[in-house]
């Protein structure tokens, strides 16, 4: 039985007792018959409240478990994913994404990098750590593949 029925159950109870509501005792009787039908209802209310706050957390879990899969590898622990989206080697590039090499001027390490993280403006570099800025407000995906096609004719 729900708590609602029961208070219902209750309350006809005490409805077939005909208490006389002139006297001290009928009164308490009375009173304290409608504080708990209050408490039921505020009950009832909480517990829908919470079965919509458990949904959405279910949900929000469900959301955030296929970010997960989305971003770390299989392979990755959740203690080690830092170093495993840090690590060029481990990140999936696109096969029909354009690449572009940088070297860190701290180490000198040569990073391949491509249109996602030049948009995001920085990343860190995987040797060294050290923190590489790209200032882009004026240049285009194009400026990148000029200088890119310029480093390879240098090269020869």
């Amino acid at each position: 039985m729900k708590l609602t029925e029961k208070m219902s159950y209750l309350q006809g109870l005490l409805d077939g007792l005909e208490i006389d509501n002139s006297t001290k005792e009928g009164k308490a009787l009375l009173q304290m018959s409608d504080v708990m039908s209050e408490l039921v209802a505020y009950v009832e209310d909480l517990q829908s409240q919470v079965d919509e706050l458990t949904e959405l957390c279910d949900i929000l879990d469900q959301d955030l478990g296929q970010v997960e899969e989305d971003i770390y590898d299989e392979d990755c622990d959740l203690e080690d994913c830092d170093e495993c989206l840090e690590d060029e080697e481990d990140y999936d590039f696109d096969e029909d994404e354009e690449l572009y090499e940088i070297t860190c001027p701290s180490c000198g390490d040569t990073i391949l990098i491509d249109e996602g993280m030049i948009e995001e403006g920085s990343i860190n570099c995987p040797n060294c750590n050290e923190l590489l800025e790209f200032d882009c407000d004026d240049l285009t995906i194009e400026d990148f593949e000029e200088a890119a096609e310029a480093s390879e004719t240098e090269k020869e």
